[in-house]
């Protein structure tokens, strides 16, 4: 098992930042190269299941998930179930002095195809490391402007 974190601050509180966050639809306007979708449950309680597609057509992978933490304006944890992503996610949204959030985006993966993605890993982590920083930035900055 492999685990990827992230942080980055916002300047919006984290109820605003916690609410685009978990509005499932929207994550196309932050996560890189993905779209999410409720497919069971109301999105925003234990037990609901989520799909994500990520990638560029023939290079995209679907990403299913169960919701299994929620903890509203805090954290919100997933279990990925799908057949390239397995493993935990979880996103923590805390209160900075001052004002203002901080947002952690945590990944405890399965990585598939044995030794080869063990080695892969090696490259894939840290430029996943980047796209996961720039997505939450794109988030942070949303926050701060969206309705």
């Amino acid at each position: 098992m492999e685990t990827l974190t992230v942080t980055v601050d916002a300047q919006a509180s984290p109820e605003r930042v916690f609410a685009v966050l978990t509005d499932w639809p929207r994550h196309r306007e932050w996560m890189l190269l993905t779209r999410a979708w409720v497919v069971e449950g109301d999105g925003h309680s234990r037990g609901s299941r989520l799909a994500a597609a990520t990638g560029i057509g023939p290079l995209s992978f679907l990403d299913t998930m169960d919701v299994t933490g929620w903890r509203p304006p805090d954290e919100v944890e997933v279990r990925h179930t799908g057949r390239v992503v397995r493993g935990t996610g979880r996103f923590q949204v805390l209160p900075r002095p001052g004002g203002g959030s901080r947002i952690l985006w945590e990944e405890r993966l399965h990585l598939p195809f044995g030794v080869a993605g063990r080695i892969g890993w090696r490259v894939a982590g840290p430029l996943s490391a980047v796209f996961l920083r720039l997505s939450l930035r794109r988030l942070a900055a949303l926050a701060l402007r969206a309705p």
